[in-house]
Order: C-alpha cells, then structure tokens, then sequence
C-alpha cells in the first residue's frame, strides 16, 4: 500500500478469506467494495429487496465515514439484482438516498450471490478530498458484503 492509498475493514468474513478490503481511498477517489445488507453476521431484510438495498447502502455510505466523506460525495453507485422484478423496489432505495445526489447509476441482474438468502449487492464511489480514516477499520457496523464473490 502507498501513502496515496488507505483502506478501511468493515469485519466482513469475506474480507480476510477473499483478500479485499470494504473501501480503498486513491487520491481524491473512494471506492466501496460490493455491499449487501449483512450487519453482524446477520441478514436484515430477507426476502425484502427494497430493505435489503436501503441497509446496503447505509452499509456502504458508513465505509466513506472514516474519510470523512458522506452520501453529498457520492459520484456512481452500481446495484446489482437477483430479478428483475425488483427493480422498481431498489430503485425506490436508490432515489429516497441518493435522489439529491443525482450520481451516475448502474442496475444489473445477476444470476445470484455467495448466499442465496441475498437479493441486492451495492458498490459505491465517492470523489472528494478523504481524510485519513481510523485506523485500519471503519468499524463492525460498516457491514458487510460478498465482495462480488
């Protein structure tokens, strides 16, 4: 790692088995790994889409916390569906945060996660000056993601 980059940990279990780091901040960049509505090991909204993509991103706005960054500094999400037929729910989580906001968005339908209970997976990138974070970790609350995987 150089000095340009600092990472945050959020506790997820695939963090160390996988090797990834929840965000990673590159100069005036902060770039949230995939996120989902896991919090403690716990998956909050089962089988509810629009629940799972609000917690999600709640999750992954508190990655940009420790750099001092918030949901204003927020320039592309991606949201990625296990149906389609969830899109207007997720949509709905979408606009409700980032509707203000206004950044560059992507939805994709996926054939599934590492957990079949999961519907929604988000990531996030934020532009703004970071200050440095806490720290190597961003806190157990930060939640946690597949990680793409």
């Amino acid at each position: 790692m150089t000095s340009a980059q600092r990472r945050v940990q959020s506790g997820s279990p695939w963090e160390e088995s996988i090797g990834f780091a929840r965000a990673v901040a590159a100069g005036d960049r902060v770039l949230v790994s995939g996120t989902t509505s896991l919090r403690a090991g716990v998956l909050l909204g089962e089988g509810d889409p629009y629940e799972q993509a609000r917690v999600a991103f709640t999750n992954a706005l508190e990655a940009l916390e420790p750099f001092g960054l918030g949901v204003q500094d927020v320039v592309r999400t991606r949201m990625y569906l296990t149906h389609a037929r969830d899109v207007d729910a997720v949509g709905r989580a979408h606009r409700e945060l980032f509707d203000q906001v206004r950044p560059a968005a992507t939805l994709l339908v996926v054939s599934g996660f590492v957990d079949s209970r999961m519907l929604v997976e988000v990531e996030l990138e934020a532009y703004g000056a970071p200050g440095a974070p806490d720290g190597e970790r961003g806190g157990a609350s930060a939640g946690g993601g597949g990680g793409g995987a």
